[in-house]
């Protein structure tokens, strides 16, 4: 059910009406882990020009994303069905207003991923809606916030920072003209922050404009991508932390396992895992599928059981948090020495259904740089946080 404010005529009339949106949260089809591989052309055509707020003079602001800020929270845009023509409907204006030209506002409002900066600094106006149209941008393209961090402090810390991360998979494959409109909206200062107006003449979102065709590997494939590439030790590690996460933190992955997992068996076959990336958009092909099938399927039994698929695809930001790090480390270091020995690890890789001597061999090899035969805390979280860049973690 949505609630959809309107204007009738020139009259200075508002009208409430409640419809039912069957479709659900926009969000839910394009925030992660629902980021389809679609050409990027998607983007804009599917739902840009409809939340780029009004450039004319009775702009509508919102006083307060939780309890309704449609231009600052993607799960205020609902479907009007669950087909791929559904109509998207901007939704819950509970407390909006109709913003006063110049007028300075100042309370701190809105949900921690989309608030822009002058609303932390308690000094904004209509520009921190595109700030915020901006972020889900970013994350339409990308499957990720650009601003990122366990807590609302963190998170606010990293919006007022500004820094924007285009380096992180998928954003090589991503058109130059995206990643300017985004930066554009991205402005930290207001005053030179592009202007809805502006955003709706962009080369990028305009009907045949120079959106790229090419897909958009979905987050969730990319870091499956990566895992492939990890050790046997780093893979056990990720399987121990993934094992120690909230309900809470995993809940849209847990939803995308129980999407593949078809025949509810509590494990994804290949065949699974194949027909659910072709959901998704991917044209991997049938090798390239069995590749990650054989990289996530740790213990090597044949299927990928929910904790594997959570190990695989869980967001990498995870490597920065010390608590997780540590954890995994003890979880090797048995004697609580300070050290992983070669047979502390080997007694994991085993129980694990991992363990051989070359593979053993080859891990304290590659990650016992100071040479001592054993593996300390440093050497480990220089393993877990390798193929990553600080603040960049995907």
């Amino acid at each position: 059910m949505g609630c959809c404010l309107s204007k009738k005529g020139s009259e200075p009339e508002e009208h409430i009406g409640y419809r039912n949106a069957v479709g659900g949260a926009h969000n839910h089809k394009s925030h992660e882990p629902f980021v389809n591989q679609l050409p990027e052309k998607h983007a804009p055509h599917a739902a840009w020009r409809h939340t780029v707020p009004s450039p004319g003079p009775k702009h509508v602001h919102k006083a307060d994303t939780i309890t309704g800020k449609p231009f600052e929270d993607p799960e205020n845009f609902l479907l009007s069905s669950k087909d791929d023509k559904g109509l998207l409907k901007a939704t819950d204006f509970g407390l909006s207003v109709f913003i006063e030209e110049g007028k300075v506002y100042r309370d701190i409002v809105g949900s921690a991923y989309y608030v822009a900066p002058e609303v932390l600094n308690r000094s904004y106006g209509k520009e921190a809606d595109i700030w915020s149209a901006g972020v889900m941008l970013y994350i339409l393209l990308s499957g990720v916030p650009p601003f990122w961090a366990e807590t609302e402090k963190g998170i606010f810390d990293s919006i007022l920072k500004g820094h924007i991360d285009f380096e992180s998979n998928p954003w090589p494959n991503i058109s130059s003209s995206a990643k300017d409109l985004v930066r554009k909206m991205l402005t930290k200062d207001p005053k030179k922050r592009i202007t809805s107006a502006q955003v709706l003449e962009h080369p990028w979102l305009r009907e045949g404009g120079n959106a790229s065709d090419k897909p958009i590997d979905s987050a969730v494939l990319s870091r499956m991508k990566q895992f492939r590439a990890m050790n046997k030790l780093k893979k056990l590690a990720l399987k121990v932390i993934a094992e120690n996460l909230s309900e809470e933190e995993i809940q849209g992955l847990k939803a995308m396992f129980t999407n593949m997992d078809t025949d509810n068996s509590g494990t994804i076959t290949y065949e699974e895992l194949r027909a659910g990336l072709q959901r998704l958009g991917s044209k991997l092909t049938e090798a390239e599928v069995r590749q990650l099938m054989d990289a996530a399927d740790v213990d090597g039994n044949g299927t990928i059981d929910y904790i594997e698929f959570i190990t695989a695809t869980m967001h990498r930001y995870r490597l920065e948090r010390d608590e997780h790090l540590y954890g995994a480390f003890q979880y090797f270091d048995k004697d609580g020495s300070g050290y992983i020995t070669r047979d502390e690890l080997e007694t994991a890789m085993k129980e694990n259904g991992m363990g051989d001597e070359a593979t053993i061999r080859e891990i304290i090899s590659e990650v016992d740089t100071d040479n001592d035969g054993r593996i300390n805390y440093d050497e480990f979280c220089t393993m877990m946080r390798s193929g990553t860049q600080k603040g960049k973690l995907f």
